[in-house]
């Protein structure tokens, strides 16, 4: 059992660098123009070049526009993409790149019903319900999710040092996702929560029954 592990809301090229270092399997990019960890296409080009080869980038998107989305891929050809919008499953599966859909986990959502609507999807990232898209800070009951064993389920929504491992041995999901939890501020990330929140997760991974 090994859980991956994305950092989102990278912003600075020194926090893409030490989120490689710390051990983050997938580094994540919000194309999203009203969040306080927005980037644009230009500056996505710098940002991926302190990537390490295996790290995966992600572009996150909230009901992009067609030309942001390429523009976006024009700049990182290998991204996997991230919707958190209201997109339907055709506007994501539509630029022959492999998806994350995210699920708002608000009181009455169907998980089950929200995995068939994306079957084409990746993953499905479960996050907690928010006005603005992701990056609440905030949990959900995580004992509304099904067995995530039997599908790639991507577990965010207040995660952080001190819950992850417990969020690890509940769900066990194929990956945690963290943004908010690893912060000084809105996009700028703390080196040092981030080697801890790597840590905490890979401590878990070795106390799960075989």
């Amino acid at each position: 059992m090994r859980t991956r592990i994305k950092i989102c809301g990278l912003t600075r090229e020194a926090d893409v660098a030490a989120a490689c270092s710390a051990g983050a399997d997938a580094a994540g990019f919000v194309c999203y123009p009203k969040s306080p960890r927005y980037v644009d296409p230009h500056r996505l080009r710098a940002l991926v070049r302190e990537l390490g080869p295996f790290t995966v980038p992600v572009l996150l998107f909230v009901n992009a526009s067609v030309d942001l989305v390429e523009a976006a891929l024009e700049a990182v050809p290998r991204a996997v993409l991230q919707f958190h919008g209201d997109e339907h499953e055709a506007d994501c599966n539509r630029y022959g790149a492999g998806y994350v859909r995210a699920v708002h986990m608000a009181e009455g959502v169907d998980l089950l019903d929200s995995a068939r609507r994306f079957s084409s999807a990746a993953a499905l990232l479960l996050d907690a319900p928010s006005d603005a898209y992701g990056g609440s800070g905030k949990t959900f009951d995580w004992s509304r999710i099904p067995d995530a064993r039997t599908g790639r389920v991507i577990l965010a929504g207040g995660l952080n040092s001190d819950n992850v491992a417990r969020a690890v041995l509940t769900v066990r999901p194929y990956a945690v996702d963290v943004s908010s939890g690893v912060e000084d501020a809105p996009g700028v990330k703390n080196a040092v929560l981030m080697r801890k929140f790597v840590d905490a997760v890979r401590r878990a991974d070795q106390s799960i029954p075989e």
